[in-house]
């Protein structure tokens, strides 16, 4: 994927932007062909996201969970994404 990276001071005002929960925020906040990835995500979920295409605005992983991708520590359970738009935040699988 190709990557493009802007720097703000305003992480709130991105994450709010696109539409992104404040129950679900993290460290990272990312477009991915139009839909928003909210934290460490694993690779497999957003791959999910962009071959499935929901009609939802985008995906978390929230909190910052020891062992999710870019984390140091263990995965002591499966991850839960979730998938969020304006109905609210579900789960989007496990991972």
């Amino acid at each position: 994927m190709e990557v493009t990276v802007i720097d703000t001071e305003d992480t709130a005002g991105a994450k709010l932007a696109l539409g992104v929960p404040p129950t679900t925020w993290s460290c990272h906040t990312t477009e991915v062909d139009g839909y928003a990835v909210e934290g460490h995500v694993p690779l497999e979920a957003i791959e999910r996201l962009l071959s499935e295409r929901p009609a939802v605005t985008g995906i978390a992983l929230p909190g910052m969970p020891a062992g999710s991708p870019g984390m140091n520590g263990v995965k002591s359970a499966p991850f839960q994404v979730v998938a969020f738009d304006a109905g609210g935040v579900r789960l989007f699988g496990n991972y």
